[in-house]
């Protein structure tokens, strides 16, 4: 009975362990409201290379109308993955003027690339589905963006 219980409670310990090792979703960036098509967004916005790296990694739930945007340092082609992020996403790459380029649909923790196919300025994730629930697509124009000139 001890063995038993000893085992139990090593196994139990190493799940505390295992649990604690994993990082945080960044749940602190500054948020903003964006428009799509009449229907707000509210989102995080990722602007520092440190934040864009971890993106919405390690994040395992995010309300409906919520997303992070990616907002780069300059216009160019830009690419996005899914390592450590358990959620089925749908990002959008935005050009500067603030019009949808493309969507992409993404699979949870594939470190598949994702490029725009044009230089853009932002991209959008948003849970999977959700563009294509409003009526959102390629053309469509983006409002609240932050402005660069």
């Amino acid at each position: 009975m001890c063995r038993r219980f000893r085992t139990a409670a090593a196994v139990w310990a190493a799940g505390l362990s295992a649990a604690a090792a994993e990082p945080l979703p960044q749940l602190d960036l500054p948020r903003t409201t964006l428009t799509l098509n009449g229907q707000a967004a509210e989102v995080q916005m990722a602007a520092e290379e440190a934040s864009q790296q971890i993106g919405l990694m390690y994040r395992r739930r995010m309300p409906a109308n919520e997303g992070m945007l990616f907002v780069f340092d300059q216009t160019a082609v830009q690419c996005l993955w899914m390592r450590h992020t358990p959620l089925p996403l749908t990002a959008a790459f935005i050009r500067e003027d603030g019009r949808i380029a493309s969507l992409h649909d993404m699979v949870p923790y594939s470190t598949r690339i994702h490029c725009s196919p044009e230089p853009v300025r932002y991209a959008l994730e948003m849970n999977r589905g959700w563009f294509a629930g409003h009526g959102i697509g390629a053309g469509h124009l983006v409002r609240g963006l932050p402005v660069f000139r």
